[in-house]
């Protein structure tokens, strides 16, 4: 059975889901793929891993986690999990492009399956897609938001290119 709860960030309202086995989904209002609550899903703000989960989250946000201990239990492909995997390897404050991302998935030359199975990520923020970027530094897709992204990687400290360089490079 599938629980949810929300919890307010910063940076706006999350959903919140769980399984038998771990957190199932961690997702931004009105973000891209964001799920359609289910009527077998059940509202329980006393659920253990969505407890859990709200406090890992207020403690990341307030600067006092970089790592998440949580039990997760994302559903996707083999080939989804196995990015999802690789992008739980990029440390607090890193960051790393599409092409690293698939050779840590063992798919070197597949950077745009790799970013394809980054944005379906369902565990936003714990899995930390924010932290993928594109190969000169840029800020790309983000199923959040870029800005959303760029607060988080702003939260985190990491050195990202600004709106402005992207403008300038680009003319």
């Amino acid at each position: 059975m599938r629980c949810y709860d929300f919890y307010e960030s910063p940076y706006g309202r999350i959903l919140l889901v769980a399984g038998d086995d771990g957190l199932t989904g961690v997702y931004f209002d009105g973000q891209k793929y964001h799920p359609r609550l289910e009527a077998a899903w059940r509202y329980d703000a006393g659920n253990a891993l969505l407890r859990q989960a709200k406090r890992e989250l207020a403690e990341y946000f307030g600067g006092e986690r970089k790592r998440f201990e949580i039990a997760l239990a994302p559903v996707g492909t083999p080939f989804q999990c196995r990015v999802w995997n690789a992008i739980s390897t990029v440390e607090f404050g890193a960051t790393i492009a599409y092409g690293e991302l698939a050779r840590r998935a063992g798919c070197p030359g597949s950077a745009r399956a790799a970013g394809a199975a980054t944005g379906r990520n369902p565990i936003g923020i714990i899995v930390p897609c924010h932290r993928i970027v594109g190969a000169n530094g840029s800020l790309t897709g983000y199923a959040g938001g870029l800005e959303k992204k760029r607060a988080l990687l702003a939260l985190e400290g990491a050195n990202v290119q600004s709106p402005t360089a992207d403008l300038l490079r680009a003319a």
